[in-house]
């Protein structure tokens, strides 16, 4: 799933790759998936995007976010993201297909579920989710400060445990259950544990792990759990995640287990991260 590291890195190869490039058609739900989510009616993204400019790509959160003249193609955390030169072989399942004037394509496709919104610019801005990860304060920002991160707790945060406070109700847009366990990991506080059983040099702990974790994922290019636009894996290797369990703690040599919480898996260390 995309999250924080992996919209930057996405960003930053769409700039490389596809920047000034003229889309010359573009097709929409080819491949019918029941959790592909669109912006209106998917046959109208060809009229929508012809004939547009590439002006650039952002990330915000854990999406990705494409102008083009007046046009906006913008990705959620579960849209797959794959850029293929002219005469390359295409997925056949697929739920976007961008073709450039010169014969390349970018290609979204969905497992899970995941969105592959296309409209006019300012037609999404009454979405809470959207409006909320491009108005997010992003965590790698200089403006995400110390004094930023306590200001997320409240009496209503202080009582969740760790992965609801820094994954649910988008508080840090694009932080989610993937990214979390090794910042959790590298912080020392257990999935579990409540936010209002910590300590203040816990906290300080847990932010300076989100800071330096988070920029050591994107720097590498995004999780080895992940792919990017060419179809390649991240660089960084994932301390906690379905890659490493059963395996021991890279910090101290603990056992790693995996519980399901919330709706997912967690992993953690037993002796890192005590209960």
């Amino acid at each position: 799933m995309l999250e924080i590291p992996e919209a930057i890195v996405l960003s930053k190869q769409l700039n490389q790759t596809i920047k000034g490039r003229r889309i010359k058609e573009a097709s929409a739900a080819e491949s019918p998936h029941k959790f592909s989510w669109y912006f209106g009616d998917p046959a109208e993204y060809d009229a929508l995007l012809r004939g547009r400019t590439i002006e650039g790509a952002e990330p915000y959160g854990g999406r990705v976010e494409i102008l083009a003249e007046g046009a906006v193609m913008h990705f959620g955390d579960g849209a797959n993201l794959r850029f293929f030169e002219a005469g390359e072989k295409l997925p056949a399942k697929r739920q976007l297909r961008v073709t450039f004037d010169d014969g390349s394509s970018l290609i979204g496709t969905v497992a899970m579920y995941g969105g592959l919104w296309a409209f006019p610019a300012g037609e999404m801005d009454d979405n809470f989710y959207y409006t909320a990860a491009k108005e997010a304060v992003p965590p790698l920002s200089d403006k995400f400060g110390y004094g930023y991160f306590l200001s997320l707790f409240n009496e209503k945060s202080l009582k969740m445990s760790a992965k609801a406070f820094l994954a649910a109700e988008q508080r840090i847009p694009g932080l989610g259950n993937g990214a979390l366990q090794d910042i959790l990991l590298n912080g020392k506080i257990h999935p579990r544990k409540k936010m209002n059983t910590r300590s203040d040099e816990h906290r300080r702990g847990l932010f300076d792990s989100g800071k330096s974790t988070l920029a050591a994922m994107a720097e590498a290019g995004g999780r080895d759990t992940e792919r990017d636009l060419f179809g390649s894996p991240g660089g960084y290797n994932t301390k906690l995640s379905k890659n490493t369990v059963m395996s021991l703690c890279p910090n101290c040599g603990g056992a790693v287990r995996k519980e399901s919480y919330m709706g997912g898996s967690v992993y953690f260390c037993e002796r890192c991260q005590e209960k």
